[in-house]
């Protein structure tokens, strides 16, 4: 509810702008309920890591999946982290992290077609699409990701990225090491 209601009311807080080959989805992630996975994310699109990337898995009504270097589901970005389990998948457009456990969040992520109560508990929720939902629907295995771009509230960000400075220190040696073009 947070989601709507905020972006109702005109206070965006922070976004996401995912441009795709199929269109422009936009999502507004909430950095109070996953501090952590939001500032992972922000930090990833800001160094352009998502940039030209596949969305690798697609499953009829239920997901598509994106954000593996590796394009076949087994990549991210050389670090894992554990993600905050808050929010529920209860509508469609939820933007969650991909996982295979509990402390294994890392670049992948994906969007909801439709509610997905089964994956509460196991991922964390850290956004919600509030323009382009159409578009998440009708993207494919393959089809991709041109950049994710974050606007907003600049305060609201730079807050978020100096409260997380330390792990996004450690993130970014790690990100410096394993993908020294971006």
């Amino acid at each position: 509810m947070f989601f709507v209601l905020a972006h109702a009311h005109g206070q965006d807080g922070i976004l996401a702008e995912i441009q795709t080959n199929k269109g422009i989805i936009l999502v507004s992630l909430n950095e109070r309920a996953a501090p952590t996975t939001v500032a992972n994310f922000i930090n990833l699109a800001r160094r352009r890591f998502y940039d030209g990337l596949k969305f690798h898995r697609w499953e009829k009504s239920f997901m598509v999946q994106g954000g593996d270097p590796k394009g076949n589901g087994t990549g991210g970005p050389g670090y894992r982290f554990r993600g905050e389990i808050v929010l529920r998948h209860n509508q469609p457009g939820i933007l969650s992290m991909a996982n295979s456990g509990p402390g294994t969040d890392g670049s992948q992520f994906f969007i909801t077609h439709l509610a997905t109560p089964h994956l509460n508990g196991l991922h964390s929720v850290f956004g919600l699409v509030i323009e382009g939902i159409d578009v998440a629907q009708n993207l494919r295995k393959n089809d991709l990701i041109n950049s994710i771009r974050i606007r907003g509230d600049e305060s609201v960000i730079s807050s978020l990225m100096i409260r997380k400075r330390d792990q996004l220190d450690k993130w970014n040696s790690v990100l410096d090491r394993e993908f020294p073009a971006i």
